[in-house]
């Protein structure tokens, strides 16, 4: 599957205010996400690497201490293990991708809008 249209794929819930369409494949798991605005993202870390890169809105990035407000046009690299966190000062969309594969993703329930 070459082409993936991440307007049609349902939104699963990643945490309270934390939502978005993803896809997987063999190696990597790669996703749109929305932040709504005030979501925190608390101090975690993973085996995985992660890109995440603002589409639109804040985003309040911490990675390993050195926060920065991040806007459209900017990415961050996260390395294996590194902690990081995120609070959205504004509505985010985000993309958002992980290697390998993120496999505690592909069980996360689906996101209802009025439950966000």
């Amino acid at each position: 599957m070459p082409f993936i249209d991440y307007n049609s794929i349902p939104h699963r819930k990643l945490m309270n205010g934390i939502h978005g369409a993803l896809f997987h494949s063999e190696q990597l798991t790669f996703g749109h996400l929305v932040l709504e605005e005030g979501a925190l993202l608390p101090e975690h870390h993973h085996v995985h690497e992660q890109w995440t890169h603002v589409m639109e809105g804040s985003l309040e990035f911490t990675l390993d201490g050195e926060t920065q407000i991040m806007t459209p046009g900017i990415s961050v690299f996260i390395p294996s293990d590194v902690l990081h966190s995120a609070k959205a000062l504004t509505v985010c969309k985000v993309l958002d991708a992980f290697l390998p594969v993120r496999e505690d993703f592909k069980s996360l329930p689906l996101w209802e809008e009025s439950k966000a």
